[in-house]
């Protein structure tokens, strides 16, 4: 009977590492890692104190407050799209204003048991307007949910676009009308939406709920297709906002909404009793028969594996080593095209696979006893990556993509074995994948090689950044280099006429390579959603245990084959090399 047998990686940090080359990365991630901490909670402050205080003063709950009470007590909450918008103004003079979080909170949670994603206006923000890249973000969360199939739950406190700005989020293929697409997508495909309406609730925002299977409003709550100051102008008529859109119209009289109650916490309650009706979670019956465990070694010690320099290679597997439960690992292939590790875990008593770069040198196919530097993508791992991707799809293996590459191999020898080629097959593969997939950019992220390996572009289900990534086509050095390669010889000296000239094109490099570099901040992408969330490494377990449980929560909606049947095992034999 074919199975895979999971067998024992890693070890105790002190048997690979210095233990003060481990204690030096370990002081400067903890101040990497601070700096972060402090930014993350300044998002959550929104718009600060003050207007926590006006929340609390109209007898409202401010949004991360519903959450916490809508949560089960002791889980956690796991944010995505924390900086968008981050550090960016918006408006003119002394009208400036920040949008922290584009003035709304998303985040996986866990209610009576199941996990929902939230999305939640930030009632601090402006009263919770969409600003630029709201809708997009709102978006996001709202794919995530449909791939899946993931219960929404909408905390909707929303004063409609901030009209400052609104060309910005009003037009476009994904700007704020693409909302309502995705409610009627999400309900079309019977995902659970259950929407509850705290206060304003004003344009697209008094769509926003109206699709979803239920809709309670507190008493102070309105749904309006325009605000009442709107209505005085064009119709001269007075009249409040609640008066025309309160829960005496839409819960008796309209039907838009379903049920009224007196406050914010008794909303809360009565949308978890809706959770709670809704099928429990399938995770133990994907266990088969396994319970959940923590990895062997401390997840934590991801922070002092990875050196400072990232230049300085490390060894995956130890990685790997902390993220599945008890450290135990089938590797696929261990013997062909090793600077590629693939393999199967489980994460909490789930299989899963996984897909890393290997920093490490490599031997060289062609050459006796030449070697190959690591994080490059040559012939037999790009065969490998596609191979075992397209296994994990056929068997429904939610797959993860641990990203370190510096791109594909180039030069005469690449173009000869036809890496243009296998990249396609590798491409091809990843746009057609079924499975959940999970892409984590643990350090470079560069060229052609992000996207092959499964990079946002390629539609995974989350893509998670570190405070150690670097996005970019290339590094700074080498695109000053492609910059002035007319300008420099074969061994990349200036060449020049004069000193004057030689300081002018040093500049020039120097400038460039600066500015590539501050591109290439974690900040910039998670800033304008070119990736979804910023994660320490020792959280990088946490986020996965989420993630994974999530790829098995709901039954009958895609192929998860028991482990008796798997391709991958036939594959194995056929073509092992063990």
């Amino acid at each position: 009977m074919a199975k895979v047998l999971l067998e024992r990686i890693g070890s105790a940090v002190e048997n690979f590492m210095d233990p003060q080359e481990y204690e030096k990365n370990l002081e400067y991630m903890q101040k990497v890692n601070s700096s972060y901490t402090e930014k993350r909670e300044e998002v959550k402050a929104g718009w600060g104190e003050e207007y926590v205080a006006r929340v609390h003063k109209k007898g409202k709950m401010t949004t991360w407050e519903r959450i916490d009470a809508l949560k089960d007590p002791g889980s956690k909450v796991y944010p995505i799209g924390t900086f968008v918008n981050y550090g960016l103004e918006f408006g003119s003079g002394k009208s400036k204003r920040k949008a922290p979080g584009a003035g709304v909170v998303t985040a996986f949670i866990k209610i009576e048991g199941r996990y929902a994603v939230v999305i939640a206006n930030d009632n601090t923000v402006a009263s919770g307007s969409w600003w630029p890249l709201t809708p997009e973000k709102i978006e996001r969360a709202q794919e995530i949910a449909l791939k899946m199939r993931i219960p929404v739950v909408y905390l909707i406190d929303c004063s409609g676009l901030y009209l400052p700005e609104q060309a910005k989020t009003f037009p476009g293929g994904i700007g704020a009308g693409h909302i309502f697409k995705m409610n009627s997508l999400l309900s079309a495909e019977q995902v659970p939406q259950i929407a509850g309406v705290f206060g304003d609730c004003i344009a697209g925002g008094g769509y926003m709920p109206i699709i979803s299977d239920i809709v309670y409003m507190t008493e102070q709550a309105y749904m309006v297709i325009a605000g009442a100051a709107l209505v005085k102008g064009g119709k001269s008529q007075h009249i409040t906002s609640l008066t025309i859109g309160g829960p005496d119209v839409h819960v008796h009289l309209s039907n838009c909404a379903d049920y009224r109650t007196p406050d914010d916490r008794t909303l809360l309650l009565k949308i978890r009793e809706e959770m709670a009706k809704l099928p429990s979670p399938a995770l133990e019956y994907y266990r088969f028969g396994m319970d959940p465990a923590p990895p062997l070694f401390n997840p934590a010690e991801i922070e002092g594996i990875f050196p400072i320099d990232y230049r300085v290679t490390y060894e995956v597997r130890q990685v790997i080593a902390r993220l599945v439960d008890n450290s135990l690992f089938w590797e696929f292939f261990p013997g062909k095209g090793k600077e590629i590790v693939c393999g199967i875990g489980r994460v909490n008593g789930l299989y899963t696979g996984f897909i890393a770069n290997n920093q490490v040198l490599s031997d060289h196919p062609l050459h006796k006893d030449a070697k190959r530097p690591g994080g490059i993508l040559y012939q037999a791992g790009i065969a490998k990556m596609t191979t075992f991707a397209r296994a994990c799809d056929s068997d429904g293996i939610p797959l993860v993509w641990l990203q370190d590459v510096g791109g594909f191999d180039i030069g005469p020898e690449a173009e000869n074995m036809g890496l243009l080629g296998y990249g396609s097959n590798l491409i091809y593969g990843n746009s057609t994948i079924s499975i959940p997939v999970i892409t984590i950019l643990l350090r470079k992220a560069s060229g052609a090689g992000y996207y092959a390996m499964f990079g946002r572009p390629y539609d995974p289900i989350v893509q998670l950044s570190t405070p150690l990534t670097r996005l970019a086509v290339m590094e700074g050095r080498t695109l000053a280099i492609g910059t002035y390669r007319t300008k420099l010889d074969d061994d990349f000296n200036i060449i020049s006429t004069g000193q004057e000239e030689h300081d002018s094109i040093k500049k020039g490099m120097e400038e460039v390579e600066r500015r590539i570099t501050n591109d290439m901040d974690p900040i910039l992408s998670a800033r304008q959603l070119d990736t979804d969330e910023i994660v320490f490494l020792g959280e990088l377990r946490p986020y996965l245990e989420t993630m994974i449980e999530m790829s098995y929560h709901s039954t009958g909606y895609r192929r998860i084959k028991n482990p008796r049947i798997w391709s991958m095992h036939d594959i194995n034999v056929l073509y092992g090399d063990r």
